[in-house]
């Protein structure tokens, strides 16, 4: 990571919206007690056969209480704005603005030239429920579709502000105008990798001297009328027979596929003088981070190198050795394959250290929040990191061969003072973040 001015990065702010709730302490309680978030699903219908269950944030219901601690004046422009956002807008906002007040910057206002926003999400779809009144104005349900009444009757039935609710830079604009940050912002698409990139993005942004405190975060869904159907026609999801607090089985031998869930997560960075100047609590310094896309020319992903890619150059430049590493947080996925290509990257990585270094899967508690996954698996480690002691992985019970990582358990509980966090997409892009405490 480019840091010309010398200037270090820190983590003074946390915020979720989890399928574990929404609070850090309700979260941390849940990951340590080997709670599970999965549950049969009841904000959308299970499609039989294929997904019975997920990660649902059903904590969440996008009222104005759910986004925390609010001024007044704040309290006021969010719900007014709620009605140009859809679901993962809301819980991006959400999850900031837990962040902002987590940093203490609740009621003191952050420099507004000297603060920004990086923020990504999946690509957001309308659900269909928003067509149907200007569908059935066209035609539909009653003899068929006339393309004629769609420009005169249908679109009048449409909502005006349809087209805001589902962009996907909506969430990073909706944070940076609530809380007056004026300073560089930018929207990532990029799947899985969205968060880690985010924090990236914002860390450097930094450490060049370009801005002192960056909101970084992300939100996505695979709970969603058309994003659902998706997963089940382009990933390995999880056996919808088996109980949902097993179905999320990271690394283990008897793994049948990911878990759908949903959420979004955001950190407050800050220039590290600036926030000792201030007073403010430290979660830890983000040293480094990586990242590698691979794919041949037929676009077929080379998950495996491009991990083992952004882990190296992670921990190349914070020129850390894998025997100082205190623990991984891996992707992990829970799918066949991509379980074994995150383990070899580790080993092409780590070596035989990959036999001692511990590793947490947080998706055994809550399955793939898309996009969103990434930054609340990372404030995971962060909570570890300040508790000294680690989480279990669930439903971790046979060891696969193919797999030979020290998955987390009831004897395997210490922290260490730094950890690694990776994250890869289905097409091969690759993400790896380095943090440690100060």
């Amino acid at each position: 990571m480019p840091a010309p001015t010398d200037r270090r990065v820190v983590i003074t702010g946390l915020g979720i919206v989890s399928p574990l709730g929404n609070d850090l302490g309700a979260f941390w309680s849940a990951l340590v007690g080997g709670r599970s978030g999965v549950e049969p699903l009841v904000n959308l219908p299970a499609l039989d056969g294929k997904v019975t269950y997920g990660g649902e944030c059903r904590q969440f219901a996008g009222e104005i209480d759910n986004f925390g601690e609010l001024e007044k004046e704040l309290k006021k422009s969010i719900r007014k704005a709620l009605k140009m956002m859809c679901r993962e807008s809301m819980m991006a906002v959400a999850a900031s603005q837990h962040a902002i007040v987590d940093a203490g910057f609740g009621a003191a206002s952050m420099e507004p030239e000297r603060s920004g926003v990086v923020f990504g999400s999946d690509y957001m779809l309308s659900p269909p429920e928003d067509f149907i009144s200007a569908m059935k104005k066209a035609g539909i349900g009653a003899g068929g579709f006339e393309y004629g009444k769609w420009g005169t009757d249908g679109l009048r039935d449409m909502n005006p502000l349809w087209m805001l609710s589902y962009l996907p830079n909506m969430p990073g604009s909706h944070v940076a105008i609530f809380n007056d940050l004026q300073g560089p912002n930018n929207s990532l698409t990029m799947r899985e990798a969205s968060g880690l990139m985010a924090i990236r993005e914002a860390a450097q942004t930094i450490a060049r001297g370009h801005a002192d405190r960056m909101i970084a975060g992300a939100t996505g869904t695979r709970i969603h009328s058309f994003k659902t159907v998706h997963a089940t026609q382009s990933e390995q999801l999880a056996n919808p027979e088996l109980p949902p607090h097993e179905a999320s089985r990271p690394f283990d031998a008897n793994r049948t596929g990911m878990v759908v869930g949903e959420g979004a997560g955001a950190v407050l960075l800050e220039e590290y003088e600036a926030a000792k100047a201030r007073g403010a609590k430290i979660y830890g310094e983000l040293l480094s981070t990586g990242s590698s896309a691979v794919a041949d020319p037929n676009l077929k992903a080379g998950r495996q190198v491009a991990l083992a890619n952004a882990a190296r150059a992670a921990l190349n430049a914070a020129k850390l050795s894998p025997q100082q590493l205190g623990h991984i947080s891996a992707h992990a996925m829970g799918t066949r394959a991509g379980d074994v290509e995150e383990a070899a990257a580790l080993r092409d990585v780590l070596g035989e250290r990959m036999q001692e270094v511990p590793v947490v899967a947080a998706k055994s508690f809550f399955g793939n929040l898309g996009a969103g996954g990434g930054v609340v698996e990372t404030i995971a480690s962060l909570l570890a990191l300040r508790e000294g002691m680690l989480f279990p992985t669930l439903n971790f019970s046979t060891p696969d061969p193919e797999c030979p990582v020290r998955a987390s358990g009831g004897a395997d509980l210490a922290a260490g003072s730094s950890f690694l966090k990776l994250s890869v997409t289905p097409q091969g892009q690759a993400a790896a973040l380095l943090v440690a405490t100060v």
